[in-house]
């Protein structure tokens, strides 16, 4: 858990430190920084998405992981979730509190740093990835939260829940996870982002609900082993 809450003061620091100095950026040069981070997530999920080893596992595990985000509404709950807590500690940022506390949500829990740096802390007490992340993560914090404003400093509380409890489950499930599904997680995580990174250009009519997809990055535990019985079968 020790790495979950480095990341974790990470974020807040960095977000802090970018919301008490965005008014010394103008808006233009926030903008510029804004689509900056945008091209680094499409770097970052690309270099993850292209490992994949099975591009069908991908293309079936997004697929079904939408609908099944679709019909739990995940996106809708976080954004309700951002809404009540810019209602209940009566804080500002306009419109762009929920955007920023979705966006840094997703952008600093979803990828294969995460993921790997999760299982490496949960399975072999290695925390090393995960402290690379959190160097990664205080610049990024500070430029969304100069961009985005107070959301995103609340997003380090979902860091905190969200890697703490993949480490505890990676002790759990570790013995299931062969590193092909670890792969093919990060490469389902790498689509993801590369739909964040579209989202942070403000390229399309309306934004992609990269949040509904986030079921998907766990559907190869499931579909790999099946996929190798029917192979075996047929």
């Amino acid at each position: 858990m020790i790495a979950a809450i480095v990341n974790t003061i990470t974020v807040l620091i960095g977000s802090s430190l970018g919301l008490l100095l965005r008014s010394r950026f103008r808006e233009s040069l926030q903008d510029a920084v804004m689509k900056a981070l945008a091209l680094c997530t499409v770097l970052i999920g690309m270099s993850s998405a292209l490992k994949t080893e099975d591009t069908l596992c991908v293309i079936l595990c997004m697929a079904l992981g939408t609908i099944l985000g679709e019909a739990i509404r995940i996106e809708d709950g976080i954004n309700s979730l951002g809404d009540r807590l810019k209602r209940r500690f009566a804080v500002g940022g306009g419109d762009r509190f929920t955007e920023g506390f979705v966006t840094a949500c997703i952008l600093f829990c979803i990828g294969s740093m995460t993921i790997i740096g999760c299982l490496e802390a949960g399975l072999q007490g290695d925390y090393s990835t995960l402290f690379a992340k959190s160097t990664l993560d205080l610049f990024s914090s500070f430029a969304l939260a100069s961009a985005m404003g107070v959301g995103v400093v609340f997003s380090a509380a979902f860091v905190l829940v969200f890697q703490g409890g993949l480490i505890l489950l990676a002790g759990w499930i570790g013995p299931v996870l062969s590193a092909v599904v670890v792969t093919e997680m990060s490469a389902v995580g790498g689509v993801i982002l590369l739909g964040l990174g579209v989202n942070l250009m403000g390229l399309g009519a309306k934004p992609i609900r990269v949040a509904n997809m986030l079921p998907a990055i766990f559907l190869p535990v499931a579909y790999l082993p099946l996929a190798e019985l029917l192979t075996k079968l047929f």
